[in-house]
């Protein structure tokens, strides 16, 4: 089994997709006709947007999300974590928490999107070496 794709439910799929493209710079995968559904390459696993009305269509009752009371987060780990907090904020996402050191050696920075996903965005995990 592999982990294959994460879904975010959005109001609108193909603003997502841009806001996504250009705040984390991922690609676009696809978009479905009917934009009701669309996906972005992230590496291995895909980064894919429902629209609300399509979820609520198909029964599932979808909730909004809210960056400040989530129950998940998406992380996006890259080696300059000031620069790529800088261009998120910059694309439209909402500053959560500064870029900070963390005692592990991470440096760790929260934003929100713009459907109220919060959103990680931190340096690799610095582990221990062995002595």
């Amino acid at each position: 089994m592999i982990f294959k794709y994460t879904i975010l439910y959005v109001e609108d799929v193909k603003a997502s997709l841009d806001f996504y493209q250009k705040a984390f710079g991922f690609e676009l995968g696809f978009l479905h006709e009917a934009g009701d559904y669309g996906e972005l390459s992230t590496g291995n696993t895909k980064l894919a947007f429902a629209s609300l009305e399509l979820m609520t269509q198909l029964d599932k009752n979808p909730q909004k999300a809210n960056a400040s009371s989530p129950c998940f987060e998406l992380a996006f780990e890259t080696s300059d974590v000031h620069t790529d907090l800088n261009r998120a904020v910059s694309s439209g996402a909402t500053l959560v928490q500064e870029a900070k050191e963390q005692p592990w050696g991470q440096t760790v920075s929260y934003v929100a999107d713009p459907d109220g996903y919060l959103i990680e965005i931190c340096s690799p995990v610095q582990l221990p070496k062995p002595d």
